[in-house]
């Protein structure tokens, strides 16, 4: 049994691909319970952001699971494996946990050290948890990214600075434009990424911020947050007449604003207009980028202008990664250390509690029996236990350490019902 992770992220593959094998949050129980009902595949998360799709997977075997996930890929985008292919990368056991404890620490975003991530994994993990996904192994293994990412933060500098990519969106903006204080900006989306944004413009010097959003009562939250203006998602098309910046980020799946909507709304309007889309899928058609006057910026822009950063977090990148190492070995130790005495010692436990309670239930039954008699069911009791619990305690211990030792350590925790 292996841990194993496969996937595109924005290092490997176009925006136009991210696009496609993206997953909704609407979208993840069913891709939760297609991965976890092939043949090969123990437990699943799916982490799918801005930047990544992949997927988290423990293994029986692991060239059987890198199938069975890649047809899951090729499912999700509508595409073949040899277009899939040359983007998806692929790691198992030990290059698997420091790569999903790199992720944590931010050390593999677009924006390096971003903190959106940690929230993004935790999210993922406890929505796997819901839908019966995460179970033992993986459950341990996300715990411990948290973890990390947490450490990282806390002992480097490397969320100094730029920390989201909401944050990044509404820098690059401002290196554009020169600054940001006396211009009109709309804000459509108030999720996550629209509050983030929101809140960097205001750090940024924006002052006149509108709000936009389906559900009109988070866009009405989040502008009374930043003294900030609400308009009906409706109207759209009047506000981006109005505006000189549009950052968008609904996480809508689909296009919000083409080019239509924005050559009706900038017709006669002299004064250009920047957009930046930072939504996955995109939110803007990228012809509005035709228009006279429009200017559109999307992630792949944001990677380009946040890679310049790379280079100053050098140090503290290499801080984390050797955090990640240290972590690394710590989840290694804490897989052997579970697989031996403290489950055996769990299982046993767990046992003893099905025996006092079914004595208990039958209680008034019993209530006539003499001391000796009394003692020889609980003798009994205890024995048939013992003699049911020997042979996978000894193989628990024997195994320790073994691929087969934590197969099995994860079935009798899955099996057991065992925290």
């Amino acid at each position: 049994m292996s841990i194993v992770v496969i996937g595109v992220n924005h290092r490997t593959g176009p925006l136009a691909l991210l696009e496609r094998v993206s997953v909704t949050v609407e979208s993840l129980p069913k891709a939760i319970a297609s991965l976890t009902s092939r043949v090969n595949i123990r437990e699943a998360v799916v982490l799918s952001t801005c930047n990544r799709t992949e997927v988290y997977a423990v293994a029986e075997r692991f060239h059987g699971a890198y199938a069975d996930i890649r047809d899951f890929f090729c499912e999700l985008g509508g595409l073949t494996p040899d277009e899939l292919h040359p983007h998806l990368y692929s790691q198992h056991d030990d290059a698997a946990v420091s790569h999903l404890f790199e992720v944590a620490a931010g050390l593999d975003s677009a924006v390096l050290g971003e903190t959106e991530i940690l929230g993004q994994v935790r999210h993922a993990w406890e929505f796997s948890q819901s839908e019966g996904g995460a179970r033992a192994t993986l459950n341990l293994l996300f715990r411990h990214a948290l973890e990390t990412g947490k450490r990282a933060r806390t002992e480097t500098g490397i969320s100094r600075s730029t920390t989201s990519v909401s944050h990044a969106a509404v820098e690059m903006a401002t290196e554009r434009l020169g600054t940001l204080k006396g211009r009109r900006v709309l804000v459509v989306g108030a999720g996550e990424m629209g509050e983030g944004v929101a809140v960097a413009l205001v750090a940024a010097g924006a002052a006149d911020i509108t709000v936009t959003n389906r559900t009109e009562a988070r866009a009405e939250q989040l502008a009374a947050r930043i003294n900030g203006r609400v308009v009906p998602f409706h109207a759209l098309g009047d506000t981006i007449a109005s505006v000189d910046v549009l950052l968008t980020c609904t996480g809508s799946g689909s296009v919000v604003i083409d080019h239509d909507l924005v050559h009706a709304a900038r017709g006669g309007i002299d004064t250009p207009l920047l957009v930046v889309d930072i939504a996955v899928p995109r939110d803007v058609d990228g012809a509005v980028a035709q228009l006279d006057g429009v200017t559109l910026l999307d992630l792949d822009d944001l990677r380009d202008w946040a890679a310049k950063g790379i280079e100053k977090r050098a140090a503290e990148a290499d801080s984390v990664r050797i955090i990640v190492g240290e972590e690394v070995e710590r989840f290694s130790i804490d897989v052997t250390a579970r697989q031996a005495a403290p489950l055996v010692a769990q299982l046993h436990e767990h046992a003893e509690t099905i025996r006092v309670a079914e004595l208990e239930r039958f209680a008034s039954r019993l209530a006539g029996l003499e001391p000796a008699q009394r003692s020889a069911v609980e003798s009994l009791t205890r024995g048939i236990i013992a003699k049911l619990l020997h042979h996978p305690s000894v193989r628990l211990k024997e195994d320790v350490g073994t691929p087969s030792g934590e197969r099995n350590a994860a079935a009798v925790h899955d099996l057991f019902n065992l925290s």
